[in-house]
């Protein structure tokens, strides 16, 4: 297992930067308080709604040509397969093959197809999804884009939010971002730890999933986990070999209700003006979760997706009873 080093990021920055902009980060006026500014890392914004595209952008673009033409496949529980669908139709590619869950909703499977891919639904969870995917994967000869595991071009891919950060605003001393898998987190406190060591980098865990949690405390990895019913999709299963075999680059976790992500997702709404989907909802809920205890003078919460489900939403709308 290859590892994720601050030069990779940076390689992966150049190598991505014709096809991305930069997302903005943005203050929050009513996250901010009296000695704490809030600003949100608006990754829902990129074209594919999701900071999935950065990793899955690299990793296809540093292929060679015949590599690229083999074919490419993914296991996801939704946005990395969205990613790679639009990252084969943006290069010319055939189109790619990609796994989900059978919970995935349908506001992420309609831009999968969209995009081209061809979308097969195994299993009831994401683990599930994972092993029969595999296992159908190596049988056809694809060439699997991973999306979170093991492969260090995927989280330079992902780190290179966290360069962004820190080049809008040096003076971030905490950012906060949703963990799945852990690509996201681990690339983002490898590129601004190096930036600036003494920025925490903290991930936000739903009450649903301990992995992340219990994997740190227990000193174990748990690459599957036995992860209860979460609105978060995407945060629910085991940890990356690679994040766990870094975990020493990330800072303490903090744990969100789920009753707190759907009122984050609500307040990314009526206040924020913007969508964000469960996960990337749960750093705006750490904040209106635990306040002041998350500590901060500047503080990024990575908005890290903006493919809600639509379910959800109606949900919480009519709770209002606007």
């Amino acid at each position: 297992m290859e590892a994720l080093t601050f030069e990779k990021i940076q390689k992966a920055r150049e190598r991505i930067r014709p096809f991305l902009q930069v997302t903005p980060l943005e203050k929050s006026i009513y996250l901010s308080a009296e000695g704490r500014n809030v600003f949100l890392k608006l990754e829902c914004q990129q074209p594919v709604r999701s900071f999935k595209i950065r990793g899955a952008l690299n990793k296809i673009l540093s292929l060679s040509d015949e590599a690229r033409q083999e074919g490419v496949a993914a296991v996801s529980s939704g946005n990395h397969g969205i990613a790679v669908a639009y990252v084969t139709r943006l290069l010319g590619m055939k189109p790619a093959t990609v796994i989900v869950p059978e919970n995935t909703p349908d506001s992420k499977l309609e831009k999968i197809r969209y995009y081209g891919a061809n979308v097969l639904l195994m299993g009831n969870c994401y683990d599930e999804a994972a092993s029969q995917g595999m296992a159908y994967i190596r049988e056809k000869g694809y060439r699997f884009i991973d999306g979170g595991d093991e492969d260090a071009e995927v989280y330079a891919g992902q780190g290179t939010v966290g360069m962004e950060i820190m080049e809008q605003n040096p003076d971030i001393d905490t950012i906060l971002a949703p963990i799945g898998g852990g690509g996201l987190v681990t690339g983002i406190a490898v590129a601004a730890k190096s930036v600036n060591p003494k920025v925490r980098v903290i991930p936000v865990c739903t009450e649903s999933c301990s992995a992340w949690t219990d994997s740190v405390r227990e000193q174990r990895l748990y690459h599957e986990y036995p992860s209860r019913e979460s609105i978060c999709e995407a945060m629910v299963g085991g940890i990356g070999k690679l994040s766990y075999s870094m975990r020493g680059w990330i800072d303490e976790a903090v744990t969100v209700r789920e009753e707190t992500i759907r009122r984050a997702m609500l307040h990314a709404i009526w206040k924020e003006k913007i969508v964000a989907e469960a996960a990337g909802a749960t750093p705006i809920a750490a904040i209106l979760q635990h306040g002041n205890r998350i500590g901060g003078e500047n503080i990024a919460l990575v908005v890290s997706g903006g493919n809600a489900d639509n379910r959800i939403l109606v949900e919480e709308f009519q709770r209002l009873k606007l």
